[in-house]
């Protein structure tokens, strides 16, 4: 008989091998070269403080019936301080191209602030999931029941999945919403095909959420850059990894059973740092995320919504209402290294997505197919990026 010392052993055993099973790989497995240090998690959870959630929506197959499925959809949230926080912080965002939405925008630029987590669902669902989030947090009654400068106007954004998912269905509900807040945590982060980026496509591959982290050293201190993406933009023809035109190699394995206008899409980045940067400092660090979408072949096409949030997690006094509020600002001559890792983190993120997500079969058969690791790998040796 085995004794239960044993049997706890075995258990053990059983679970890490089916944790090491079902982990997805992401670039760095693949031994794909990029530039900077990434943290611990290289997820923007390596921002103290930060928590995210998913809650992903996959159901039915076959012929498209709207209200039924086939549903391939989902929500994503992000806490800046966690989820039992609602504690204000520094943000400023950013767009490179506007066919898309992200609510809650003009009071940021107006106050320099975010009192809110931020949410990215699909296109048709940023109502649903902007109400649900007002509803959380009059359920916990922090205000008197009337108007609330932070969560009345919440950071909601989207991007289009309606090649693979019933976007006409509105299969995300507020119990959705619900489940990906409440199940929001530190450390690693799920990506592919997960939460709000169940049902994307990037550059003619399958795409989804992504992550990735940068440390930043200065001589006044260690600092941290996290990205988090919803990639669902850009052709097939300018996908570059680590600076190999792999969209020029691997022309094939293009979706089917459609027509997918290959402009057609968008791309939602949340970057964070602990710095202590001011909002207009962020509005300035929002911005190099372009470069690091351009860095993998995004160029902000017309039917494309590339918008950008970035939020610092530093200065505890944001919310002070009835004190002057103590705070630090950290030099503008010293603030190159942080564009050139929310540069580099965002340029990993997406890569990371498509790394993760797996071909995914939705509406009407439509198929989306993931970038096949192995020719990758062939490619990027063929580049003299590996050995």
């Amino acid at each position: 008989m085995q004794t239960p010392r044993i049997i706890t052993l075995i258990l053990l055993f059983t679970i890490c091998m089916a944790n090491a099973q079902t982990k997805k790989p992401r670039a760095r497995d693949l031994k794909i070269p990029f530039d900077g240090t990434p943290g611990k998690f290289n997820a923007i959870t390596d921002v103290p403080g930060i928590e995210v959630g998913h809650k992903t929506i996959i159901k039915g197959e076959g012929k498209l019936e709207v209200g039924k499925g086939p549903a391939r959809t989902g929500v994503t949230a992000i806490f800046p301080l966690g989820k039992s926080s609602i504690e204000r912080v520094f943000a400023s965002w950013f767009t490179l191209n506007g066919n898309g939405e992200m609510t809650g925008t003009t009071w940021i630029d107006e106050s320099g602030c975010l009192g809110s987590p931020i949410l990215i669902t699909n296109t048709h669902s940023v109502g649903t999931v902007r109400d649900a989030v007002i509803q959380y947090y009059v359920d916990k009654k922090l205000s008197d029941g009337g108007y609330s400068g932070d969560y009345s106007l919440p950071v909601v954004a989207e991007t289009w999945d309606g090649f693979l998912n019933d976007i006409n269905g509105f299969h995300v509900k507020q119990a959705d919403v619900f489940e990906a807040m409440q199940g929001a945590t530190s450390g690693p982060v799920a990506e592919g095909n997960v939460g709000g980026g169940t049902g994307m496509i990037v550059h003619n591959f399958k795409g989804g959420i992504g992550t990735s982290s940068r440390i930043v050293e200065t001589k006044i201190g260690t600092y941290t850059v996290g990205v988090l993406v919803q990639a669902n933009y850009g052709s097939r023809n300018q996908l570059t990894v680590a600076g190999v035109p792999v969209g020029k190699e691997i022309t094939d394995l293009k979706p089917t059973a459609g027509k997918p206008d290959e402009d057609q899409g968008s791309i939602i980045v949340v970057a964070a740092t602990d710095a202590p940067f001011l909002p207009h400092q962020l509005n300035r660090f929002v911005k190099r995320v372009a470069l690091g979408v351009g860095a993998v072949g995004g160029r902000g096409g017309n039917t494309s919504g590339d918008i950008f949030i970035a939020f610092s997690t530093a200065n505890p006094e944001v919310g002070a209402m009835d004190k002057l509020a103590n705070l630090k600002m950290f030099p503008n001559e010293m603030i190159n290294p942080f564009f050139d890792a929310v540069a580099q983190a965002t340029e990993e993120s997406i890569v990371n997505a498509m790394i993760a997500a797996e071909t995914m079969v939705g509406r009407d058969g439509n198929k989306v197919y993931a970038i096949p690791h192995d020719r990758l790998i062939e490619v990027m040796k063929k580049y003299n990026r590996l050995k």
